[in-house]
């Protein structure tokens, strides 16, 4: 059997080792923050962003978002119905309602007349996903959150790099959240990002991250209110800094290789891989093939396929309304159509030449029947 090609893993140097190795012999005591403050600095100034909290996880960062600004029963939270459960979750915790909302043909991201379609006297927020680092229209968004008096928010989990006219994926919002998770293009094992320009917000997630303790507080084991515990460790940041010094170095390379799909796949017009409009630029978190209904090609074709040939592809995420705990499907959704006929496309940054073109292998066989 072939040697397997992962979808994705990370990239790890010499760098990464001796931050991680220096945290774990010196980064104690005193100097156990050293790293978390030193990663919310540079992933603010990368990011263009007043405020940045390092947190234990993506979905911390939007839960501790979320409830900051006070989302909770009997307040609806609108969202793409094509995405991954973690972008939903916090909205259920907290006790909101979410909407399901159909996606866009071209982005697979929210549909914004969908969005306005959707919204009701207790809509209170929409959690923009910028999936598989496409981004969403966030110009038309913008409109409809600043209208209608809701909070927008952007899932940047999977788009770190990601560019909106000159704005990075995540700065264009109420608040912004991210992933480090190993898969992501930037890690530190598990962790994540709540980043904001709103200062008051900013104030109430560190103190919502910490036990409920607010910045100043004198008093030792003194929590001022009752909050969580998403602190990312000062280990995870060490990585994390070593990480994000070479992040446009990684996302170069994991845009080289989406153009080395699209260019190999060209002339095959029932396939379209990740968009990147005008005006953007798409990091590439995750080349993804989506094939036209008319070319008769299936999710499940597709991972045969690949399996036999010791490739892991995975498959479009399935429709948030199609889930045994939400169950609302709707099967003439242009998300729901995707994903039955979509693959994601391995991804990182050792893959070599010869490991995307056994990947496109597949593909032209899976074509040609």
């Amino acid at each position: 059997m072939n040697n397997p090609i992962a979808y994705t893993k990370p990239s790890i140097t010499e760098l990464e080792i001796r931050y991680v190795t220096e945290a774990v012999t010196n980064g104690w005591g005193a100097s156990c923050y050293e790293y978390i403050e030193r990663l919310e600095h540079q992933f603010s100034s990368y990011l263009g962003v007043n405020y940045a909290v390092a947190t234990s996880s993506c979905t911390g960062a939007l839960h501790l978002g979320l409830a900051a600004a006070g989302i909770g029963p009997g307040d609806e939270v609108i969202i793409a119905d094509s995405n991954w459960i973690a972008s939903v979750a916090p909205v259920v915790h907290l006790g909101a309602t979410p909407v399901f909302v159909d996606i866009l043909e071209d982005s697979w991201c929210l549909d914004p007349s969908a969005v306005e379609g959707a919204i009701t006297a207790n809509t209170k927020a929409i959690i923009a996903v910028h999936l598989y680092g496409n981004l969403c229209q966030m110009s038309e968004l913008k409109l409809l959150a600043d209208k209608y008096n809701l909070l927008l928010i952007e899932d940047a989990a999977e788009a770190l790099g990601s560019e909106y006219h000159g704005k990075k994926a995540g700065s264009m919002s109420d608040f912004g959240v991210f992933s480090f998770h190993g898969t992501k293009t930037m890690t530190t094992g598990e962790g994540g990002m709540f980043v904001t320009n709103n200062s008051q917000l900013y104030e109430k997630v560190l103190t919502l991250s910490n036990h409920g303790r607010k910045r100043g507080q004198q008093k030792q084991f003194w929590p001022d209110e009752l909050g969580f515990k998403y602190k990312m460790s000062n280990i995870q940041a060490a990585l994390g800094c070593a990480q994000l010094e070479r992040i446009n170095e990684i996302i170069k390379r994991k845009r080289d290789i989406l153009h080395q799909y699209k260019k190999t796949l060209a002339h095959y017009s029932e396939i379209t891989l990740n968009p990147e409009p005008t005006g953007t630029v798409n990091s590439a978190w995750m080349p993804t093939a989506v094939f036209s209904a008319e070319s008769g090609i299936t999710r499940e074709k597709l991972q045969q396929a690949f399996t036999a040939e010791n490739i892991d592809a995975r498959v479009f995420f399935w429709p948030l309304s199609h889930l045994p705990m939400f169950a609302q499907p709707n099967e003439s959704s242009v998300s729901w159509s995707i994903c039955n006929r979509a693959i994601n496309l391995p991804s990182y940054f050792d893959m070599t030449e010869a490991d995307i073109q056994r990947v496109v292998s597949v593909i032209e066989r899976t074509m040609l029947g």
